[in-house]
């Protein structure tokens, strides 16, 4: 039994030292993702723990990262997904070092992360798009977007634009009809399963939701909804003010410049996304972040500028989550009343707004 004992414990350590030698700084295959996923587990089993909530459409697992203390208690939740559109791969390489990160700031006694855990999960899943990413490391499709759906009817074009399937404002504006558009809406929102299965996952937990958080890339922007120019979050203000700090502290990183606004304002109107699809449902944060760079390299970021890409995004999603950390634990009533405006007021505007499907792909 002590020699079982004993060779158990020497695997652990072997394994925990082959996983320590994960290389942050380039980019890795699903694979290998998966692989460190469960390596992750492996090595921090008191707070971390794998959720399968869906499938794709190749039925492939769509899995989560949940790491917080277990307390017991129902939770506060952060989410964060990477890896939507496939080709942006500096997204997925963004999540693990993030998961990384906050892990070994609660490993430091008396840290603030080490608080937070006790009142918060966090829930990152490290590759939403699973088919299509695996799909952009074959030869010839690293600029892949979609997912891997078929095409209907006549079409034989592949792949639905995960982040125009969500139900909201559905197949409006900045959105095609053409199933070999790279911004086809799929043929009904949330006909893909990867849309439909986070709304299914988060409409269960919405009332616990803080921030919702979904990384994509290029462009140096942080996107607050709405997508729609015909509609405002009833906390724009805030999300404003919150998203300009945190590009403020991105920029003290490495000099990097980030863009706070709608996407109509300062980037392109669109509909169906998944951060618009958060803010209409009641999570009163939601920010789309767009990391490096601004078209010289585009999706195509070299692994040399992973490190400061991740380094200045962290800074600004930790900016964002420690505010909502403060403001549901230390309180701030006038931010509770205007995210609880009534949602009936918008809805009605969302059935009011009538805009003409755009075609072109953006």
């Amino acid at each position: 039994m002590m020699l079982a004992s004993l060779v158990g414990m020497l695997l652990l350590q072997m394994g925990a030292a082959t996983r320590a030698i994960h290389d942050y700084n380039v980019y890795h295959p699903y694979t290998e993702i998966d692989s460190w996923m469960t390596g992750i587990l492996i090595d921090n089993p008191d707070i971390v723990s794998i959720e399968r909530y869906g499938q794709t459409y190749e039925k492939r697992d769509i899995n989560l990262l949940r790491i917080g203390e277990r307390t017991g208690a129902m939770k506060k939740v952060v989410w964060m997904d990477c890896g939507i559109h496939a080709r942006e791969w500096i997204s997925p390489a963004f999540c693990q070092y993030f998961i990384k990160q906050i892990l070994q700031e609660y490993r430091v006694h008396g840290s603030r992360m080490a608080a937070m855990m006790k009142e918060m999960d966090f829930y990152v899943t490290p590759v939403l798009n699973v088919d299509g990413y695996i799909y952009s490391w074959l030869n010839g499709t690293r600029l892949w977007r979609k997912n891997r759906s078929p095409g209907t009817g006549s079409c034989s074009c592949y792949g639905t634009d995960l982040n125009r399937n969500f139900n909201v404002t559905w197949g409006t504006i900045g959105v095609s009809t053409n199933c070999c558009s790279e911004t086809y809406g799929g043929t009904a929102a949330l006909s893909s399963p990867e849309a439909a299965s986070v709304t299914r996952y988060l409409e269960q937990r919405k009332a616990d939701v803080l921030l919702f958080l979904t990384i994509h890339s290029y462009g140096q922007l942080i996107l607050v909804p709405y997508g729609n120019p015909n509609l405002t979050a009833p906390n724009y203000g805030q999300l404003m003010k919150v998203g300009l700090a945190a590009a403020a502290e991105m920029k003290k990183v490495h000099g990097m410049s980030y863009r706070v606004g709608t996407s109509p304002d300062i980037l392109y109107p669109n509909s169906g996304s998944s951060r618009d699809w958060a803010r209409l449902a009641g999570i009163p944060y939601s920010f789309t972040f767009e990391l490096r760079d601004n078209g010289s390299f585009g999706f195509e970021l070299p692994e040399d500028q992973i490190q400061p890409a991740c380094e200045e995004a962290y800074s600004g999603a930790m900016h964002i989550i420690n505010h909502v950390h403060r403001e549901q634990f230390n309180g701030s009533s006038s931010t509770a009343a205007a995210v609880s405006v009534a949602t009936a007021s918008l809805l009605g505007a969302l059935l009011a707004t009538c805009v003409t499907v755009a075609n072109n792909a953006f």
